[in-house]
């Protein structure tokens, strides 16, 4: 109960700046838990189909890649069908990897979009609380000007320590956002990093062995759009 007092009486205590710090914090926690949902379920289901789809390949199994492709909706099974499609009337190696590279670029708006925005919510949080700090500040001394002088120190330092809860809630705020952001920064670096040495394999195997055309994964693509 006594953290919960001190809790909303630092809040109070910090003036009207305290709430647009709040809201900031409330959408960067609220866009962090969805990229990291979205980051670590694409993780697992481009490891789970890029296997499925690799041994397929070796095998020339066009029917069952074929199911993979229109039920997955992973990036990796998106950007294999586009492989496929193209080998399908061309056996140069640059056709294929051409249209490979042309799903990867595709898929990859879906895996980077919002993260940047962290990094930007904690620069607005610090920001909001130094300004909260230093409106504080102006009206704390233009309050102490008329006080009585025995009183003005005393209530100088009480009205500087409640400025400064802007600032550190500001702090409190912007120092997750921006652990966050580089864990999930690093999170999407590496499922490039795979979708990028996907693209290399899958090339490889399909240079000059031609397949049927399978049909492109109808929900990625809907996604996307």
């Amino acid at each position: 109960m006594d953290f919960y007092t001190s809790v909303v009486g630092f809040f109070q205590d910090g003036g009207p700046f305290m709430y647009p710090i709040a809201i900031v914090l409330a959408i960067g926690v609220a866009i962090a838990l969805e990229r990291f949902f979205y980051l670590s379920n694409q993780t697992r289901i481009n490891r789970r189909d890029f296997d499925q789809i690799l041994k397929l390949m070796k095998a020339h199994k066009v029917r069952e890649l074929t199911e993979i492709f229109s039920k997955s909706e992973s990036a990796i099974s998106r950007i294999a069908a586009d492989g496929v499609n193209r080998q399908a009337s061309s056996r140069r190696r640059s056709d294929i990897e051409y249209a490979m590279e042309e799903g990867l670029l595709e898929v990859l708006p879906n895996i980077e979009r919002r993260t940047p925005y962290l990094a930007t919510f904690a620069n607005i949080a610090t920001l909001l609380g130094l300004l909260g700090t230093i409106i504080g500040l102006i009206a704390a001394f233009t309050a102490v000007a008329n006080a009585d002088p025995a009183e003005k120190a005393s209530l100088l330092s009480q009205s500087i320590s409640i400025a400064m809860n802007t600032t550190a809630f500001g702090l409190m705020a912007a120092i997750p956002l921006l652990l966050v952001h580089s864990m999930l920064q690093s999170k999407t670096s590496a499922i490039v990093e795979s979708l990028e040495i996907a693209v290399v394999k899958f090339v490889n195997l399909m240079e000059g062995t031609p397949a049927k055309p399978v049909s492109e994964p109808e929900t990625a693509r809907a996604s996307a759009a």
